[in-house]
C-alpha cells in the first residue's frame, strides 16, 4: 500500500542483555521488515543507546515498539521515517 511505512530510524536506550544481535534478529523477524540494522552509539554501566533502522514493504510500528519494550529497551524518539513508494525498495507482488 502507498501509505506504508517503509523505513524507520529509532534511538532506543536498551539494557546491555538481551544483545544488539538478539534485538535485531528479533526485529527482521516482524512481518514487514525486510532489514533491520542497529548500531551502538553510547554505552554505559548497565545500558547502552542504540540507532535502530528498519526497512521493509510495510513496517508496522506498533509491532517494532512491542518488540523493543519486550526486550527491556525505550525508544527515546523516532528521528527519521519514511512512507510510501521508494524507488530502491521493490514492490510487493500481488498474487493473482
Amino acid at each position: 500500500m502507498a501509505g506504508d511505512i517503509r523505513s524507520l530510524t529509532l534511538d532506543v536506550l536498551k539494557p546491555h542483555e538481551p544483545t544488539i544481535i538478539e534485538l535485531a534478529k528479533r526485529l527482521a523477524s516482524l512481518e514487514g521488515i525486510s532489514a533491520v540494522n542497529i548500531a551502538v552509539l553510547e554505552v554505559d554501566a548497565h545500558t547502552e543507546t542504540v540507532k535502530v533502522s528498519i526497512v521493509g514493504p510495510a513496517v508496522d510500528f506498533a509491532s517494532v515498539r512491542h518488540t523493543i519494550e519486550t526486550f527491556g529497551a525505550t525508544i527515546h524518539s523516532i528521528d527519521q521515517v519514511s512512507a510510501g513508494e521508494h524507488p530502491w525498495l521493490p514492490r510487493q507482488r500481488s498474487e493473482t
